[in-house]
């Protein structure tokens, strides 16, 4: 089904979700549009990390999620990834056992060989931290070269919009930069970006759009360019914060 000029890539409305018995969003409201970065900000615990595992399948939830105008209620991440919605999990989720290609390869493994080759060599050229070690076991990386990896894998899918949790959860300053370079190209070519992010300054160069995140609702939503936009997140963050006793 395409979408129409006004219709958002992603829209969230009334998500509720939690963790067995414990709840942990209520009726978050968010759209992405596309080839649009929105940065999804907030303290830790806040819920952002929760958000992205329930729009991509790993949590139930009450609501409405749309993507590209289809319904994801009841579908997993494998259908989600189908559907060109790939979510990059924070703590580098690689196998650390086999070689970085097949890590890539695993990534598109239902793509027919030659276009899952050829995707695997375009990553490599984003990335040639990864590309030195092609051969190597993923074990042999270090940790911000295998966030690197994670981030390949992702891309690796050609998604349509591509959720980053933590992107530069340690990696050095070079390499977060590497990173988020990568996210305006794609923004360039037309993919749409998530991003969560604790390096608000870095987010906000990024990013068209902010959502802030407290105690499980939004608090806040501007533009990125927004003047004394660091400050009025403060001042959501400290409205939601819990009163001492």
């Amino acid at each position: 089904m395409p979408i129409s000029a006004a219709e958002p890539l992603l829209e969230v409305a009334g998500l509720s979700t939690g963790y067995g018995k414990i709840g942990v969003l209520r009726g978050v409201d968010l759209t992405v549009g596309a080839a649009e970065v929105v940065a999804l900000l907030g303290p830790n615990g806040a819920g952002k990390t929760t958000l992205l595992r329930a729009v991509s399948g790993l949590l139930p939830w009450s609501g409405r999620v749309r993507f590209a105008g289809r319904d994801l209620a009841g579908l997993g991440p494998r259908e989600t990834a189908q559907a060109g919605l790939v979510h990059v999990i924070e703590g580098h989720r690689v196998f650390t056992q086999l070689a970085v290609h097949d890590n890539l390869l695993l990534a598109g493994y239902d793509l027919p060989r030659g276009e899952r080759a050829a995707r695997v060599e375009e990553v490599f050229v984003l990335f040639p931290e990864i590309a030195a070690k092609r051969h190597e076991r993923a074990a042999a990386l270090s940790g911000g070269q295998q966030q690197i990896l994670a981030v390949a894998q992702g891309l690796v899918r050609r998604p349509r919009l591509l959720m980053l949790d933590e992107p530069s959860a340690g990696l050095s300053p070079v390499l977060v930069d590497r990173v988020l370079i990568v996210a305006q190209r794609l923004r360039e070519a037309g993919t749409a970006v998530l991003l969560v992010e604790q390096l608000i300054e870095k987010a906000l160069a990024l990013a068209d759009r902010i959502y802030a995140l407290a105690r499980g609702s939004i608090v806040l939503e501007a533009k990125a360019g927004e003047p004394d936009l660091p400050a009025r997140l403060e001042q959501a963050y400290m409205a939601t914060a819990p009163r001492a006793s």
